[in-house]
């Protein structure tokens, strides 16, 4: 089909799902609009990570049928990167298309953590319109662009690395380049009914996650794009988000400006009994089991977020930061977003007293993380 020109890519998109909806060339879910179009024909290649909507669902089964390893993105990337799934034994068609279903993701799954060194030798992601040169749109969401950085940066894919898309004739259009921005993936073979083409696209791919597209909201959604960025920083690399601050909810971007401690909200339910004002007291929780109080120290001061005082937990495998004041105890937990000890993502919280008196540490007025 062709596009009126002058169009974005939002305009791309509602002009493909019309055009499938009025001449019924989409399968269930319907409408299409907003989905990645399932059309009812293809043909598809040998696989090995395929994207888990629901138009891919015969592409997972043809991995799987073919006795490969299927890979499949958790959904909106909440639990992690991707799961291996595996079918019972003996598993019959009729499972392995159980199996290739978002039910039979969820039962048949493992997690693949980032340590895992998995390869994946072919990338399949759905498109809503994409170009012979290799140029795609997708859905708007963005994840199939982020899965393909995140696995960049875990060393699971390559520039080399074939990326394949599986569309119907009609999503096959020109897209002006100017719509494409360096985050944007783009594929090497286009299969669609009634042919397989190469698109020979020279662009590059991503190189890697672009933290400054991320957003802390992001960031707060998807844990594995938080140790992928404690890992990132402990190389070098320049992690600087999107918002600039990692700025918690309902926390203050600049915290030099207030004021008064009156003027800091609470991170979570909860505050000191007795007090209106938030505490000075840091919470961060799951610690190796084997981590010491030194090396806790000596990553605090790394990141610029060294208390005046720590009480060490260590068989709890939490410690409690104290510091100056509350405007100071909410900069650490900016600055400790994402922070790792070992092979551990901690847990980072504004901590609240127990008890209506005593003072910090003691066994009246002890801190504990927030609910």
């Amino acid at each position: 089909m062709e596009l009126r020109a002058g169009v974005s890519k939002e305009d791309i998109r509602g002009q493909i799902w019309d055009y499938m909806e009025a001449r019924n060339l989409a399968d269930f879910p319907r409408p299409v609009h907003h989905r990645i179009p399932n059309f009812k024909a293809f043909k598809m290649a040998r696989t090995i990570k395929v994207n888990p909507d629901a138009p891919q669902k015969n592409a997972r089964f043809f991995v799987l049928n073919s006795k490969k390893t299927l890979l499949v993105p958790t959904p909106r990337l909440r639990t992690g990167l991707f799961n291996k799934i595996t079918p019972p034994p003996g598993a019959t068609k009729d499972i392995l298309r159980k199996c290739a279903t978002s039910q039979g993701v969820r039962n048949y799954s493992t997690p693949v953590g980032l340590d895992s060194r998995v390869l994946v030798d072919l990338v399949v992601v759905g498109s809503v319109a994409v170009s012979e040169k290799g140029w795609r749109i997708g859905k708007g969401e963005g994840y199939a662009d982020l899965e393909y950085a995140m696995m960049v940066s875990m060393g699971a894919v390559s520039q080399e690395t074939p990326v394949v898309t599986i569309v119907h004739d009609c999503q096959v259009v020109d897209l002006p380049e100017t719509l494409l921005e360096d985050h944007d993936l783009t594929v090497d073979y286009i299969l669609t009914p009634t042919r397989v083409i190469t698109t020979g696209c020279e662009r590059p791919k991503p190189a890697g996650i672009v933290w400054s597209k991320i957003s802390c909201e992001m960031m707060g959604k998807m844990p594995v794009l938080r140790s992928l960025r404690c890992r990132e920083e402990q190389a070098g690399k320049d992690v600087t988000l999107q918002d600039k601050h990692w700025s918690l909810p309902g926390a203050r971007a600049a915290l030099s400006t207030i004021r008064s401690p009156r003027e800091l909200p609470s991170l979570e339910s909860g505050s000191l009994q007795g007090e209106d004002v938030p505490s000075s007291t840091v919470y961060v929780g799951n610690l190796p089991r084997d981590a010491r109080v030194s090396e806790l120290k000596r990553a605090l001061s790394a990141r610029g977020a060294a208390p005046s005082r720590l009480t060490w937990q260590g068989p709890q495998r939490r410690a409690f930061l104290h510091y100056r004041d509350p405007a100071e105890a909410w900069q650490a937990i900016s600055r400790l977003q994402g922070f790792c000890l070992g092979a551990n993502t901690a847990r980072v919280a504004l901590a609240r007293h127990q008890g209506a008196s005593g003072p910090v540490g003691s066994h009246a007025g002890e801190p504990h993380p927030n609910p």
